[in-house]
């Protein structure tokens, strides 16, 4: 069971997320009934990564010339993986889907037109199209909050249309999916960073 709460900072990112009723009766399942609830495309992803992980790691360890083979195995795998995204993100889904909002290491933030009810549990898919991370995980409502609501003018009414911000920590996920999750945090962190430095530059030029 996943227990480092609040361990990890999350990142402001767009994503999509199923949500699919985990009722609180069946308990919380085992890392193997987890990969036992993955598609064969999302273990096919899930074991892609691991080798490629590896196989680089290894290859790090060598001197300076194997640095040409390192960046083309890299550039090789992110095909690889792509393909693979894209033919999980074609598969049919089960859940409602949502729009995910902020994300890192410890759980998830997303948007709904409808509240969630706190300490529910979910089994969750994520997918973050931009850094090539899918994964299955299950987790549990820590927080939902009204967010900030419009008012819709006709002709003689007005409609208040509501939207929650909703908080889901990890309740079972995988080691490795933290990981990739820690590291495509790190990465959209980076990608934000540089973008403000950018646009300080422009600013001042």
């Amino acid at each position: 069971m996943f227990t480092e709460s609040n361990a990890y900072f999350t990142v402001p990112h767009q994503f999509n997320v199923y949500l699919e009723t985990w009722p609180e009766s069946k308990g919380i399942p085992t890392e193997e009934d987890l990969r036992s609830m993955q598609s064969v495309g999302l273990k096919l992803l899930s074991e892609v990564k691991e080798l490629e992980a590896s196989c680089l790691l290894q290859l790090r360890s060598l001197d300076n010339d194997a640095k040409a083979v390192v960046d083309f195995l890299k550039l090789q795998s992110r095909k690889v993986d792509l393909v693979l995204h894209h033919v999980l993100e074609k598969e049919v889904q089960s859940g409602e889907q949502f729009q995910g909002s902020h994300f890192g290491g410890s759980g998830i933030n997303l948007k709904s037109d409808t509240p969630l009810n706190v300490g529910d549990y979910f089994k969750t898919s994520i997918y973050i199209s931009s850094e090539l991370v899918a994964i299955l995980c299950l987790c549990q409502v820590t927080q939902c909050q009204s967010s900030d609501s419009q008012n819709a003018d006709t002709a003689n009414e007005a409609a208040n249309t509501e939207s929650y911000n909703i908080s889901l920590e990890f309740s079972q996920i995988l080691d490795a999916d933290v990981e990739q999750l820690v590291k495509a945090s790190l990465n959209v962190q980076q990608k934000m960073l540089k973008m403000r430095k950018q646009n300080r530059q422009q600013a001042a030029d």
